[in-house]
């Protein structure tokens, strides 16, 4: 055994976010709002980026029932100043962010002979400059401190090609996220900030559940589970872990990898 593992702090409290501060986007619903609770659990402070500030006040008087130091911001990923402006009001709050989680994002199905340009549009700008965009801004605190964690959420999209569903834009996206994950994570890894991202599978939130109950969404479900190895969607619950693992110091040695959580979808 090394000297280095002798000195290391005991393994669960490098799970520990105590003392870092959190940033999630569109964190007011879904995958969002379940790293949001996970995060807030293992200790860190958190704030609530979502363009709806109800949905974002709900999520922290979630979190303040459980003894959790959030706060509520409204802002479009897209536009750096609104972006901007959630930073300024994180560091007034907290004097530092650490932790920054890239997850608002937006879906089609749409057959690609038929998309227009307004869609293809939409979808990544959401998508992929969304996440650079809060990337970017995130980066100008933890650059500054010289350490810091940008978890992006990618998809297992970004790795294969959806069936049956037609989703060029949404794919295509996703794939770009994956890259700009390891794009940021090799120019800012000399300067102490770590860049990764996750890539859910299919994955039961309430979006998802009314997609299930129209008679498209029940006709595409026994193909998306008889792809899936384990036979069944993934809950929110499972994409925690991951969230926390990337965030805290147990993961310091780590940048520009993605962690594909699918049920082994991508396994085939």
């Amino acid at each position: 055994m090394s000297d280095k593992v002798l000195e290391a702090r005991p393994i669960l409290e490098r799970f520990r976010l105590d003392g870092r501060v959190a940033l999630v986007t569109g964190g007011g619903r879904g995958i969002g709002r379940a790293y949001a609770h996970a995060l807030g659990e293992a200790g860190a402070a958190v704030a609530i980026l979502d363009m709806r500030l109800d949905l974002a006040a709900s999520v922290v008087a979630e979190l303040q029932a459980k003894g959790i130091d959030a706060l509520a911001v409204e802002a479009d990923v897209r536009r750096e100043d609104q972006v901007q402006a959630a930073l300024d009001a994180v560091l007034a709050r907290w004097g530092k962010l650490t932790i920054g989680v890239n997850n608002a994002g937006v879906g089609l199905w749409q057959p690609s002979e038929s998309m227009s340009l307004e869609q293809w549009n939409e979808v990544l700008s959401v998508n992929l400059t969304g996440v650079f965009v809060c990337a970017k801004i995130e980066s100008q605190a933890m650059l500054a401190a010289g350490y810091g964690k940008i978890i992006n959420t990618a998809s297992m999209s970004g790795s294969i090609v959806n069936t049956p569903q037609c989703q060029a834009a949404y794919n295509a996206s996703k794939a770009a996220v994956m890259h700009l994950t390891r794009s940021l994570a090799a120019e800012w890894a000399p300067r102490g900030v770590r860049v990764n991202s996750i890539s859910p599978g299919y994955t039961r939130t309430l979006l998802v559940e009314d997609l299930l109950a129209t008679p498209e969404g029940q006709q595409v479900m026994p193909r998306w589970m008889s792809l899936t190895p384990m036979g069944h969607m993934g809950e929110v619950t499972d994409l925690q872990g991951a969230a926390v693992f990337l965030a805290g110091e147990v993961s310091d040695f780590m940048t520009g990898a993605d962690l594909i959580i699918d049920g082994g979808y991508c396994a085939w």
